[in-house]
């Protein structure tokens, strides 16, 4: 290419890049009101913010290839530091024209690139705490009831790197959190190591309410080998009340009446008659104070006032019933195609009733934990069960339920229970972000912790009503946490990173549970990309959340899929975890993850340190 050529190429480049400076400067005028509303300690992070909005209002993608060909930055890093860093790349443009061209104005030399990263950096400090001296990520942990007891459990998570200690309000209660406060104070100071307080708010609850009680029957079966043959029979206790002895687990426990218990032995069998028709029977081996040891080579299924005989040396001594079962856990099958009625949290919900003929004479319906949803719902309208288990479409809307048509649901249909998530992505409520729980709640965290979470944010005015709750209780200056869980929280996640801006500190959790139902999990992936990229650009530290590690918390194994998540982790300023009876070892493998992956990672910037790979095979066993 001639040389008049490559100057004229530049220069396109140039004049293509100059305009995008130009959009972003512009874009500071449509955003003045809220720039002015910005404390000027954190106004330049408002402007980046704008900055970038306005920058992604651009596909990109073609000038970034040719900037590539040129072996110049391709814009791919500039979340922190947007006008410096396409003035850096407009720069280099100019001095790499053979002849000079004009710019169009007189711009100053590229800004400090330090400043987005400085400032980033410091509002997470202010916000979660100094970092750990081997990694920069910071770890949050939620607390188990038991923490409020164990102190123990509270320092060794302190000493093996958690940073940030998170109460839960959907659980336990004020003298439960305070001890956990407590704890974690005691343990803070005594290990000279930092650990925040989260107390995060529940919101506006919306679930599955109660069921009608199931059936009340008791099952029990032997234990069998591949082959078909008994192992172990099984161990029945014979007792209204459950057996003391802590050596032996009952397969079952089953209520008699009282003539039939007084005239137990061992030796003896009470025989039966089971549900299916089956002629049963069960060995008694030992007794007891309150009941009887027995056993049984068959399986059985019991049900109240089912008849019992008790047969001695071949010869009924004794008879009576089964007495009083607990109900099995409700639930209500659904399959794609089915009609579920939503009805106000009064009416216990029921599978559906069937005629003669098995016809549906009446659809299942179970109850809803939010009477607001009823006024707000739309016909139309999308509606998710259970994380997203069950996807179903409003028909109707009325106060009195919601006639849903259950489009997806697991092959072969699925239990839907009570207490179970319900999302509703496309509804706008008419109900603030806070409840009247959370208000009481606020009180014992405007006194105790440091950070407040709150939940299903949607609009700025969220905020401002959780900020101006915290000034009645003269304590504007706790860090608030935006949990961004819905899909309207994330479409209008660049007001609400504007409005936190305003009154600092504060941070943003993805909560990829909610969001990825909401959104659709094939979307999940680029929508927590998304947020991370636009908190960078406001300088916003964030908590990536939900499940990360959860099979090492719960059951002491990860996944491999895990291990992967918890290493992109690396990407935010804080990763939390999920309470488990292998949460203590979950902290120590997540930091030596995080330990790792900061001489590799740091945002979406490639660290470059030395690779003993590179080396060549055997040479060093170090990784």
């Amino acid at each position: 290419m001639s040389s008049e050529n490559t100057t004229q190429s530049l220069k396109s480049i140039y004049d293509h890049l100059s305009l995008l400076y130009q959009h972003a400067l512009d874009a500071e005028k449509e955003y003045a009101a809220d720039l002015q509303a910005i404390p000027q300690e954190w106004k330049n992070s408002a402007r980046n913010l704008v900055h970038y909005l306005a920058l992604r209002r651009h596909d990109i993608r073609p000038l970034q290839i040719q900037l590539s060909f040129l072996g110049l930055s391709s814009l791919g890093r500039l979340e922190a530091h947007v006008l410096a860093g396409i003035e850096s790349v407009l720069f280099a443009l100019k001095r790499m024209a053979d002849v000079p061209f004009d710019s169009g104005s007189d711009r100053p030399e590229p800004l400090d690139f330090k400043e987005g990263d400085q400032s980033l950096t410091q509002h997470t400090t202010s916000l979660l705490g100094s970092p750990n001296s081997e990694r920069l990520v910071r770890i949050m942990v939620t607390m188990p009831s038991e923490a409020a007891e164990d102190y123990a459990l509270v320092r060794q998570l302190v000493e093996a790197g958690m940073d940030v200690m998170r109460i839960n309000s959907a659980h336990d209660n004020e003298q439960i959190w305070e001890k956990m406060v407590q704890h974690a104070r005691r343990a803070a100071e005594e290990t000279k190591r930092s650990c925040r307080i989260l107390f995060d708010l529940c919101g506006p609850k919306l679930r599955t309410g109660a069921l009608e009680p199931g059936m009340a029957v008791v099952h029990f079966q032997p234990k069998r080998d591949a082959r078909g043959m008994i192992v172990t029979p099984a161990l029945v206790w014979i007792g209204s009340t459950p057996p003391s002895d802590q050596d032996k687990t009952a397969s079952a426990v089953i209520p008699v009446d009282q003539g039939l218990m007084k005239a137990l032995q061992p030796g003896d069998l009470i025989q039966f008659t089971d549900i299916p028709g089956r002629i049963r029977k069960i060995t008694i081996l030992e007794r007891g104070a309150d009941g009887a040891w027995g056993e049984s080579r068959q399986s059985a299924y019991l049900e109240k006032n089912l008849p019992l005989q008790l047969v001695r040396n071949g010869e009924v001594v004794a008879s009576g019933t089964v007495g009083l079962l607990p109900s099995l856990g409700s639930f209500i099958l659904l399959s794609a195609g089915d009609t579920l009625t939503l009805t106000p949290e009064d009416q216990l919900g029921r599978p559906a009733k069937q005629g003669s003929d098995g016809s549906i004479v009446e659809p299942a319906r179970i109850p809803c934990t939010l009477p607001q949803v009823f006024a707000d719902v739309k016909p139309g309208e999308p509606i998710l069960f259970d994380d997203g288990k069950f996807s179903g479409t409003v028909q109707e809307a009325s106060a009195q339920g919601l006639k849903v048509i259950i489009d997806r649901a697991p092959p072969g249909g699925a239990k839907l229970r009570s207490d179970k998530g319900i999302n509703l992505p496309e509804t706008k409520f008419s109900l603030p972000a806070l409840s009247p729980d959370d208000l009481v709640h606020l009180d014992f965290a405007a006194e105790h912790v440091d950070l407040v979470g709150l939940s299903f944010v949607s609009e700025p005015s969220d905020l401002f009503q959780l900020q101006e709750e915290l000034k009645q209780r003269g304590k504007s200056e706790l860090g608030v946490i935006l949990k961004i869980e819905n899909r309207i929280a994330f479409e209008n996640l660049p007001q609400l990173l504007l409005a936190g801006l305003r009154e600092p500190p504060f941070g943003v959790m993805v909560a990829r549970g909610d969001l990825g139902v909401e959104l659709g999990f094939e979307r999940l992936a680029e929508v927590q990309e998304q947020i991370l990229w636009l908190c960078e650009a406001a300088h916003i530290p964030v908590i990536w959340a939900t499940q990360v590690l959860e099979s090492l918390a719960k059951k002491g194994m990860p996944s491999r899929a895990e291990v992967t998540d918890a290493a992109m982790s690396s990407r935010a300023e804080c990763v939390m975890l999920n309470k488990g009876p292998f949460v203590l070892q979950t902290v120590e493998f997540l930091v030596r993850i995080l330990a790792r992956m900061r001489d590799h990672h740091h945002k979406k910037t490639p660290m470059l340190r030395k690779l003993k790979v590179s080396e060549g095979r055997f040479r060093n066993s170090e990784p």
